[in-house]
């Protein structure tokens, strides 16, 4: 019983570090943007559209994996026991695995610029990627400062959508600009919300996350903000003619977007229970963007 019971524990704690539900940030830019590529275009390129998508997982996985490096150099994740550096023992492993990811998530997006002989999309990825390693690595480690949010929305927004819209359409697109900034300010609200429980921690390692800047009662007052933004943006563009009426079926990401409100306004201050709210933020944010390019395919 009890070598089942830490069997138990240990898979939890793997799951945690791997953190599957997170991989959605990845693939939704990409999807969004290939969304509205077809809306304008009534083209799909599937080959170009998975080669993407995968690439797009990989490259977060490098980000993943090599955050834990950079956050076990500065002590931050000393009492993090699903950080995938302290559960191997092996920093140089996990720094290894990093590089290799983000190698095989290049070479996706290489082939791509090989097949459409054109380097833009390299050129934005790469943007992207120095945006990731910014948030946390040296000598930059903007995230320690409380930048983290502003890179976040922009790699993850029009950066990131204005590679996947490139990659279909090979031009640009103003209408994609506008749906990027919905995509962007979803995913940034993952990453805020995922300060509100390590507050202690950032402290003792001089992070100055916005929660610690702020404070967890003000943090937790902007998060009605942040998802009244993404679907108030929408209803609005939709009324102006801007969106197809169809994406606002992204309305339902709406009760994932009331159930953060309420968790987080009731237990932001106890980082034992509001520990999960970044992945409350996920299932809005997938929801909500998943069928933003619902509406755009539609």
């Amino acid at each position: 019983m009890t070598t089942r019971t830490i069997e138990r524990s240990n898979a939890k704690l793997w799951l945690a570090a791997i953190k599957p539900p997170m991989y959605s940030v990845a693939i939704v830019p990409i999807w969004v943007g290939t969304a509205v590529a077809f809306y304008e275009t009534s083209v799909l390129d599937w080959v170009i559209f998975s080669v993407f998508i995968s690439s797009a997982i990989l490259i977060l996985a490098w980000e993943n994996l090599s955050n834990d490096v950079f956050d076990s150099e500065t002590g931050i994740d000393k009492n993090k026991a699903h950080s995938l550096v302290n559960l191997t023992g092996n920093k140089s492993l996990i720094f290894w695995l990093a590089n290799l990811c983000l190698t095989l998530g290049i070479a996706g997006v290489l082939a791509i610029c090989w097949w459409q002989r054109d380097w833009t999309i390299l050129g934005l990825i790469l943007t992207c990627c120095f945006l990731g390693y910014c948030y946390q690595g040296p000598p930059f480690r903007l995230g320690y400062q409380g930048l983290g949010e502003f890179l976040c929305f922009f790699a993850f927004g029009p950066v990131g959508m204005s590679a996947a819209y490139y990659s279909q359409t090979q031009t640009w697109s103003s209408l994609n600009l506008w749906v990027s900034v919905v995509v962007g300010m979803a995913t940034t609200l993952i990453l805020f919300c995922s300060h509100f429980h390590q507050v202690d921690d950032d402290l003792a390692a001089g992070k100055r996350s916005p929660i610690v800047r702020m404070g967890t009662a003000t943090g937790a007052k902007l998060i009605p903000i942040f998802c009244g933004i993404c679907l108030g943006l929408t209803a609005v563009w939709v009324a102006v003619g801007l969106f197809p009426a169809w994406t606002l079926l992204s309305f339902a990401g709406l009760p994932a977007a009331v159930e953060l409100c309420r968790h987080v306004g009731t237990y932001h201050d106890r980082p034992d229970r509001v520990s999960n709210c970044k992945f409350i933020a996920v299932n809005f944010h997938f929801w909500s963007c998943l069928l933003l390019g619902v509406g755009f395919v539609l």
